[in-house]
């Protein structure tokens, strides 16, 4: 089976529970296939703790969930060394970070002091406790969730936390027929809870992010990545553009966008679809542009705009046998 098979039986599996919402479903599958964290920031209610444990559920990933609040520890997050006595020595208590796929729910409410202790596993995928740095098994993926209508007694993330996040997206409502739907499959199954299949395997996954390397970057789509990047640095609106670690989170992502839509080679379309959802929550705009409400994510669409579009390369090659993505052969240099 390729990828793009495996991944659409895994976005039709998770659809069965979070119905109407295929486009943020595909943004947080681009995620993890690109073996970075994102960042769910939306309304209560909107299924973004669902989300997460659908698609633990369905590529069979080890999960484990972690409500912050403002008492929660780092300890209590990375786990500590405790005395046993029938031993007389410490022995180490793994915390939920020692899993596959950990949901951070309202990463925003505990303090700063908490929060950093996922810095470094979701940077180095490894945890140092009491001076021994302990591995953390791939896949290694975070989903953190938080509420932009409450503010009080919350601790907004850090730009060098936010930066360590892959994409941030939003949810949003469903339309009303999408919400009819979801009404028809709960009054069907008589229950809360909904059953998903496995489709894929944590293997599967790991096959598929190795893949997503053998996806060709022409060098004119990647110098308009760069240029769309240093588009946020140069712009007057922002304060900090976007650094070279949004460049990167912009290549990895498309190159998981084309895999996703059964090419191996990047289009200017792809880098388009995946840069305000990759880049928006890396900038820092000037401080009298919130009191107009302006958001970075219409920052970066209208960077979109300016950016001169690179034409389109030579037509690709021949589909080459065996191909890991199986899809079409990569484009000719031009």
């Amino acid at each position: 089976m390729n990828l793009r098979e495996l991944t659409g039986r895994v976005l039709d599996e998770v659809e069965r529970a979070v119905v109407g919402k295929r486009e943020a479903l595909e943004l947080v599958l681009l995620g993890l296939l690109a073996d970075g964290h994102v960042l769910l920031d939306d309304f209560p209610g909107l299924a973004k703790t669902l989300i997460a444990r659908s698609f633990a559920q369905v590529t069979s990933l080890r999960f484990a969930r972690v409500q912050f609040t403002p008492d929660l520890m780092p300890s209590d997050v990375t786990g500590s060394s405790i005395y046993n006595q029938r031993l007389g020595d410490f022995e180490f208590r793994p915390g939920p970070v020692f899993t596959n796929l950990l949901l951070g729910d309202e990463i925003n409410r505990s303090p700063p002091k908490t929060q950093a202790a996922l810095l470094e596993a979701m940077q180095e995928r490894q945890v140092t406790i009491d001076g021994v740095t302990r591995r953390l098994e791939r896949p290694f993926l975070v989903v953190a969730t938080q509420n932009p209508i409450e503010y009080e007694g919350t601790y907004p993330l850090p730009e060098a936390q936010l930066d360590r996040f892959l994409l941030r997206l939003s949810v949003g409502y469903p339309s009303p027929e999408a919400e009819w739907r979801m009404l028809e499959r709960r009054l069907e199954r008589t229950s809360d809870e909904v059953e998903l299949a496995p489709v894929a395997t944590p293997a599967d996954l790991l096959a598929m992010q190795r893949a997503i390397e053998d996806v060709h970057v022409a060098s004119s789509v990647g110098r308009y990545m760069v240029e769309l990047v240093g588009a946020t640095r140069a712009s007057p609106r922002v304060q900090v553009g976007a650094s070279p670690r949004g460049t990167l989170a912009l290549l990895k992502v498309s190159r998981a966008k084309a895999a996703l839509a059964g090419r191996d080679f990047v289009t200017p379309e792809d880098v388009k679809a995946v840069a305000v959802p990759a880049l928006a929550h890396r900038l820092i705009l000037r401080p009298e542009l919130w009191v107009r409400r302006v958001r970075t994510e219409d920052v970066v669409a209208e960077l979109l705009e300016q950016v001169p579009t690179p034409p389109p390369e030579a037509e690709p090659a021949p589909v080459r046998p065996g191909h890991p993505l199986g899809v079409p052969g990569t484009p000719p240099a031009p």
